[in-house]
C-alpha cells in the first residue's frame, strides 16, 4: 500500500513569481543565486564548503531543470536533463509569502484572507495591545517593540532581559508577534505562557503566528536560541490533507515545525527536531514506523532561519549540500509505491536585499520507485502538490488543486 513523504526545503525558492514586483522581490531566485555565488568563488568558505554547487542528487531529480523551467536560465553545475522522476514549477495563489500561507496552500488550502501585519514603525505594536498583554500576562513590561531579526534583537537585548525578567518582543515583515525569553531564568513554561495570551490577542487582528523564541547563555557573545521554540498559530479555514488522510484513518506524522504551522490539525504524530541533520534523522524515523497509507511531512526550517534570513549563502550552500548528501538515505528507504516529494513554501534568497522572505515560485521533484520520468510544467497553485499526494494516498479529491499525477 501507498505512502507519501513531502519535504518542504523551508526558503528553497527558484525565481520570482509573476507578482514578484508587488513584493519588492522580482528577480529574487533562492537557489539559482545561490548556485552562481558558489560558481563565483564569493561562497567559499574554507572550513565549511568551497567550489561550485554541489547537488548531484536533487539535480537527478530535476531541481536544475525545474529552475530553468522557472525562470529560463540553467545556474552553473546544473543539469537540464534529469535522470529520474518528475520535475515542475510551484506558483502560489494565496497572498503574501508567509510560511502558513505557503504550507496551507501545499496542503490543499489557499488562503482565502489577507493576514494581518504590524508597521515598520518604532514602537511598532498598538500601545493598547502591548498594554493588555502586558497586564494579563503579570509582565513588569516588555523589551523591543520593533522589526528585527531574532538573533541580532536577542543579542541586543538579552542581558537587560534577564536581569528585568521583561521579554522581548518584535516582529518582521512576515504576520508574526515573536517573544524572546531565556530558557531558565524566565523559563519555558512561562514563555509558553505568555505566548498563548499574546495569541488570544493577536488573532483578532489576523496575526497568522505567535513565536517563542526561547534562547541560552549567559551573555550577548553566548546566546544561542534552542530547539524549543513553539509557534501558536490560527488554524486553517477548512481541512488539509493531513486531516483528510486523518479522518481516512492513516498516519500523519508531523516532523519539525509542521504541527504548529497547523495548529496541531491533522496530527497523529508529532515528531520535534534541532537542526538538518536531526530532522533528516526524525524523517527516516518516520519511515521505518508509518503504515501503509501515513503520510509523511518534515519542514527543514534551517534554510530559511539559520541562511536565508541571516543573509548567509556560504552557509545555506554548505545546507543544500548537505540536505543533498542524505538524499541517497531516504531514497534506499523507499518502498516500491511510496513517493517523495521534495518542494518549498516561499523564497528568502541570502543574495537579496533586507532579511525577509521573497515571494518565488519554488521546485516541485517528485520521485517513486513505481514512477515514470516527466516533466509536470509549471503549476497554477501549491494545492497541485497536495491533490497529487491524495490521489497517491487513494483519498477523495479536494476543492482546490488538480492531481499531476
Amino acid at each position: 500500500m501507498p505512502r507519501a513523504i513531502l519535504c518542504i526545503l523551508d526558503s528553497v525558492g527558484i525565481g520570482g513569481a509573476p507578482d514578484a514586483d508587488k513584493y519588492g522581490d522580482t528577480g529574487s531566485n533562492t537557489f539559482g543565486h545561490i548556485a552562481e555565488w558558489a560558481a563565483s568563488g564569493k561562497a567559499d568558505k574554507p572550513d565549511l564548503r568551497s567550489g561550485p554547487l554541489n547537488v548531484p542528487n536533487m539535480d537527478a531529480l530535476g531541481i536544475g531543470a525545474a529552475i530553468q523551467l522557472s525562470t529560463g536560465t540553467l545556474p552553473p553545475n546544473l543539469s537540464a536533463t534529469p535522470k529520474g522522476g518528475r520535475f515542475g514549477v510551484g506558483r502560489e495563489v494565496s497572498n503574501g509569502k508567509d510560511t502558513p500561507s505557503g504550507h496551507w496552500e501545499i496542503a490543499g488550502v489557499p488562503v482565502p484572507f489577507d493576514w494581518g501585519y504590524f508597521p515598520q514603525t518604532e514602537p511598532t505594536f498598538p500601545p493598547d495591545l502591548i498594554e493588555e498583554f502586558i497586564a494579563r500576562a503579570k509582565l513588569p513590561g516588555i523589551l523591543g517593540d520593533k522589526h528585527a531579526s531574532g538573533t541580532t534583537i536577542i543579542a541586543e537585548l538579552g542581558e537587560e532581559s534577564i536581569r528585568t525578567g521583561k521579554p522581548i518582543c518584535y516582529t518582521s515583515i512576515d504576520s508574526v508577534f515573536q517573544i524572546a525569553a531565556h530558557e531558565a531564568h524566565f523559563g519555558l513554561d512561562r514563555l509558553y505562557e505568555i505566548c498563548q495570551i499574546a495569541f488570544e490577542l493577536t488573532a483578532p487582528l489576523m496575526i497568522g503566528r505567535v513565536i517563542a523564541r526561547p534562547f541560552i547563555g549567559e551573555d550577548s557573545a553566548s546566546f544561542k536560541r534552542t530547539g524549543n521554540r513553539r509557534d501558536f498559530a490560527i488554524a486553517p479555514p477548512e481541512p488539509t490533507l493531513l486531516d483528510r488522510n486523518q479522518q481516512a484513518g492513516n498516519q500523519v506524522y508531523a516532523i519539525g515545525k509542521i504541527s504548529d504551522i497547523y495548529a496541531g490539525h491533522g496530527v497523529t504524530h508529532k515528531m520535534k527536531g534541532t537542526g538538518l541533520p536531526q530532522l533528516f534523522d526524525k524523517t527516516l524515523d518516520a519511515m521505518e514506523m508509518a503504515d501503509d497509507n501515513a503520510f509523511i511531512m518534515t519542514n527543514f526550517v534551517d534554510f530559511d532561519s539559520e541562511y536565508g534570513h541571516r543573509r548567509d549563502v556560504p552557509g545555506y550552500a554548505a545546507a543544500l549540500e548537505y540536505f543533498d548528501s542524505r538524499l541517497p538515505e531516504l531514497i534506499s528507504k523507499l518502498r516500491p509505491d511510496d513517493l517523495l516529494v521534495l518542494s518549498a513554501d516561499h523564497g528568502n534568497d541570502p543574495t537579496w536585499q533586507g532579511t525577509d522572505h521573497t515571494r518565488e515560485q519554488v521546485p516541485i521533484l517528485v520521485f517513486s520507485p513505481s514512477l515514470s520520468q516527466g516533466e509536470i510544467g509549471i503549476r497554477t497553485t501549491f494545492a497541485d502538490i497536495g491533490e497529487s499526494i491524495a490521489r497517491w494516498l487513494g483519498l477523495a479529491p479536494g476543492r482546490h488543486g488538480k492531481s499531476f499525477l
